[in-house]
């Protein structure tokens, strides 16, 4: 195991890698920083909450650290691509604490903030813009930025790009971007079309992995709670009062059932907040920021803010509803359990989510221990949810519960990426 001493950094980042108490690297830093400083092309495939933006952005900073003068006007030398606003927020303050002191300017352009503004602070140029791809469409069709001083791109939860139909956007992107380049794609699942992703914008990758796709933090512990769709909101309450004080994530489907279901536990004395499509960007600051400082403790979110949490203070995770994509609920767990700490990940499942459930114990090569309730007949027919016992359903068509994480297109994937898009 290297230390960031010996990994051969500028001064200025050991600096400020001792003034944020930073002294060894997690592993997925310890195989990717030294072939990305060797300027390869990087797949990293990692868990969520295991340093993917160090191991990405100390190189990224040392390469353009060694490179004199400052951006032209409208230009960037790096671009870094993540799926939701939270994420771009969050990388961008990873990376700003890495900065301090050094001349390099970070920017941020995400939706539902003035583009008027976006335009302006791009005009001098920056270094390093962080960015939605919605909105950098937006300011590339307005010919407010100029990518063609890129030489390093950075692809943060790729497959959730995917999911939300930003593939669309990246190849409209990609072309616009300077050549040579160092790509970098990121992501804890490895749906197939990620590796269509890598050969089409990664010359000769070195290939980075830590876990599984799919797998779980070692410190997450989970259950799930079979529990018909009427009784949830009592055992949600159940389960919540428990442990009061405690930082809990809940997440449900729809950012209207998310708005509803934050409203009712604050009716009943909860101390809670939502997050999802329909908040403006200012709401959603603010509400990660009073559960980030422990001003409410229950933050209900859509799969919006599964990237964009990075709170190692969240001690629970429930899932209220299961997701359609399975991939999503290996990111949601990894709300919690973050920088080495210990978490719990709870999920409700109704007889109507019996699939979801099978399509995302398939995934992850598991079978969640039950803590309450009874299996409907539908999950334990076939062998249950253990792995492998669902390809004959599936030949069938069987299951409405959308698609399954990375195999291949699925009849429910368009309609589980339009919602996440809306989220």
């Amino acid at each position: 195991m290297l230390d960031f001493d010996m990994l051969g950094l500028a001064p200025a980042l050991k600096t400020a890698l001792d003034k944020a108490g930073f002294s060894e690297p997690t592993p997925i830093q310890n195989q990717a920083i030294p072939l990305a400083l060797e300027g390869h092309d990087i797949m990293g495939l990692a868990q969520t909450g295991t340093g993917k933006t160090l191991a990405f952005g100390l190189p990224l900073i040392d390469h353009l650290l060694a490179q004199p003068g400052k951006p032209d006007p409208k230009t960037s030398k790096a671009l870094i691509l993540a799926p939701t606003r939270e994420l771009v927020n969050q990388i961008a303050e990873s990376i700003k604490v890495l900065t301090n002191g050094t001349r390099l300017r970070v920017s941020t352009v995400v939706g539902g903030q003035s583009i008027g503004k976006q335009i302006k602070f791009l005009s001098f140029g920056t270094d390093i813009l962080v960015a939605t791809p919605g909105r950098l469409m937006d300011l590339m069709d307005r010919r407010a930025v100029d990518l063609g001083q890129v030489r390093h791109l950075v692809l943060d939860e790729a497959d959730q790009m995917l999911d939300m139909g930003f593939i669309h956007a990246l190849r409209k992107i990609a072309p616009r971007l300077g050549t040579p380049r160092q790509t970098m794609l990121f992501s804890a699942t490895m749906p197939k079309q990620m590796e269509e992703l890598s050969q089409a914008y990664l010359t000769n990758p070195r290939k980075v992995q830590v876990a599984p796709p799919g797998k779980a933090a070692d410190k997450v512990t989970q259950s799930v709670h079979f529990v018909s769709k009427p009784e949830k909101p009592s055992h949600l309450r159940e389960i919540l009062k428990r442990d009061p004080e405690a930082l809990t994530l809940v997440f449900a489907r729809t950012k209207h059932g998310a708005e509803k279901l934050m409203k009712g536990l604050v009716a009943d004395g909860f101390n809670a907040a939502s997050i999802h499509g329909n908040k403006s960007q200012g709401q959603r600051d603010r509400a990660i920021k009073a559960f980030r400082s422990g001003e409410i403790n229950i933050l209900v979110a859509t799969d919006v803010a599964a990237r964009g949490i990075d709170i190692p203070g969240v001690g629970y995770v429930i899932n209220y509803e299961l997701p359609e994509v399975p991939d999503n609920y290996v990111h949601r767990i990894g709300r919690t359990a973050r920088a080495g700490r210990e978490g719990e990940a709870i999920a409700f499942c109704s007889g109507e989510e019996a699939d979801l459930l099978r399509q995302i114990q398939r995934l992850m090569k598991i079978e969640i221990p039950v803590a309450h309730g009874k299996a409907p007949a539908a999950l334990t027919e076939e062998g249950g949810g253990r792995p492998g016992n669902t390809q004959r359903r599936r030949r069938r068509g069987g299951g409405g519960g959308g698609g399954g994480g990375g195999q291949g297109a699925k009849p429910g994937a368009p309609r589980a990426r339009r919602r996440h898009k809306a989220a």
